[in-house]
């Protein structure tokens, strides 16, 4: 493949000009990232007739500032509202609303909209380096190798429950036992579902994360007069451009955090079957685990909020990778991508780095301009997106259930979803007034499925020999690392132990 300054040069320029439909596919995409229950999938299916009639490249560019904000989007309602509007924004509600609660919204919406455009353009930018590299990538990852990345997941349901472990794990398990409910995938036997045929192909996400997050809390919201607690009601009103600039400093400081949790995304995006929100997760429990203040996290630490949203926007850029290098399709939304390149004549695969490299180029460049676009045009929207938190939740919470509720019935177009999300909302509301963590359920019911999925099967590919799983060096690799990530934290926490006792026993002496 040969790529010229000139060629890069002229990618540059086209994909400026095609602005008229960047910035709409990016309004667009924050809209639908804001609403609990909507996608850039769904989304950019109602809207196929539409791009297939556009040119290739304008056709892109729209579907790709849509999907790229999308994501940046999903964390508003997270970090304001403690509602993730997308999956991937279920880890930004750890660390985002309680900055939020702490009069600090504006300063988690810049670190949310700054980390996620920096990710993205890190993540753009190494995927046009790298990308005939990248795409070799997925042939790596078998069955095996998956089932060490979904235990990677579940490890993060021990992280959650380090405050109380007894109750986070009685949570995961509630969590893996939801996920389990739907027809077997060996025999197609119904499993818990009680006769309803609605739940036959499993519960559905949606529901359950618009219930145990956004019902809940809206339940949650209704017992104080703001979201915002009285005592810091005045700093969250006194918000200032300098409060922007604080945010931006905090993401400056943390830029390390940026760098190294988008090229998770990066690499969990390319990985046929996962997605943003195993992404997320991922780089939120090893940026805890890495950190040397990990009791800081969950109470409002910027590195909880930076974490996931680089990592989420780091996935859309690997998304894509095995759609061009190799003509698979790593989820919906690049089968949709892959629907209108096809349509307009593009043999995807390694062909296409030959024989239209430009196209290729072109497609990461309207990636890399849309994020740079994203920096000028969102960050200072945080500070009049914050002012929502004054509104008296008397107001608010009427307005979001009848919203989300809405939501929950778009997805398959169900009466059944509204009623189970409410069902889930009732059970995310007792979790949290027992103090029981809805997260640590919805990583069960997330991780649950795929866990099963690539566990049978691995085990159908070797007749039932457990002894597959530690068969690939890959895989073993991987292992290692499960196991340092629940060994170290419990060393490190030793180590502290051991110096204050020390410092103590030097105090009494």
């Amino acid at each position: 493949m040969l790529v010229s300054s000139a060629m890069i040069y002229d990618v540059f320029v086209q994909s400026i000009s095609l602005w008229w439909v960047i910035v709409p596919g990016m309004l667009l995409g924050i809209i639908v990232g804001i609403l609990p229950g909507f996608s850039a999938q769904n989304t950019l299916i109602i809207l196929l007739p539409l791009t297939l009639e556009m040119s290739i490249e304008a056709a892109m560019a729209f579907m790709i500032s849509l999907y790229c904000t999308t994501q940046l989007g999903g964390g508003i309602p997270a970090i304001l509202f403690n509602m993730p509007g997308e999956g991937g924004a279920a880890a930004t509600t750890l660390d985002g609303y309680p900055m939020t609660k702490k009069g600090q919204a504006q300063q988690a919406l810049v670190l949310c909209f700054a980390a996620s455009a920096f990710g993205g353009l890190i993540t753009t930018i190494g995927a046009m380096v790298l990308l005939p590299a990248l795409g070799q990538l997925g042939f790596y990852f078998r069955s095996v190798e998956m089932v060490v990345v979904t235990v990677f997941g579940l490890t993060l349901i021990a992280a959650i429950a380090a405050k109380d472990m007894v109750r986070g794990l009685i949570a995961g398990a509630l969590g893996l036992m939801i996920g389990a409910v739907g027809a077997d995938p060996i025999f197609g036997t119904g499993r818990a579902t009680f006769g309803m045929l609605e739940l036959y192909d499993g519960v559905p996400m949606i529901p359950v994360l618009i219930g145990l997050f956004a019902i809940s809390e809206a339940f949650v919201m209704i017992e104080h007069e703001t979201i915002v607690d009285t005592a810091d009601l005045s700093a969250a009103k006194s918000a200032r451009w300098s409060d922007t600039l604080e945010g931006l400093v905090m993401t400056a400081r943390y830029w390390w955090q940026t760098v190294w949790t988008s090229i998770i995304g990066l690499i969990i995006g390319i990985l046929p079957g996962a997605g943003s929100t195993i992404a997320a997760f991922l780089a939120y429990h090893y940026s805890k685990a890495c950190s040397k203040t990990p009791e800081l996290y969950g109470t409002g630490h910027p590195p909880g909020v930076i974490a996931p949203e680089s990592a989420n926007n780091g996935v859309t850029s690997g998304t894509l990778v095995p759609v061009l290098a190799l003509g698979i399709p790593g989820g919906t939304t690049g089968a949709i991508m892959m629907v209108v390149l096809t349509y307009q004549g593009v043999l995807l695969g390694p062909r296409l780095f030959i024989e239209r490299p430009e196209l290729v180029y072109s497609i990461y460049m309207q990636m890399l301009v849309c994020y740079c676009f994203m920096t000028l045009m969102i960050l200072p929207l945080a500070r009049y997106m914050s002012r929502v938190v004054w509104v008296p939740t008397r107001f608010l919470v009427p307005l979001i259930l009848s919203m989300i509720t809405i939501a929950a019935f778009s997805e398959r177009e169900y009466i059944f979803d509204m009623g189970l999300a409410l069902f889930f909302g009732v059970i995310g509301y007792i979790a949290r007034k027992t103090q029981y963590e809805v997260t640590a359920i919805l990583v069960g019911v997330i991780m649950g499925p795929l866990f099963e999925q690539y566990l049978l099967r691995s085990l159908r590919v070797a007749q039932g020999d457990l002894t597959v799983l530690f068969s690939s060096t890959l895989g073993n690799l991987l292992w290692l690392m499960v196991i340092a990530t629940l060994v170290l934290p419990w060393l490190r926490n030793r180590r502290k132990e051991g110096v204050l006792a020390r410092t103590v026993q030097a105090g009494y002496e």
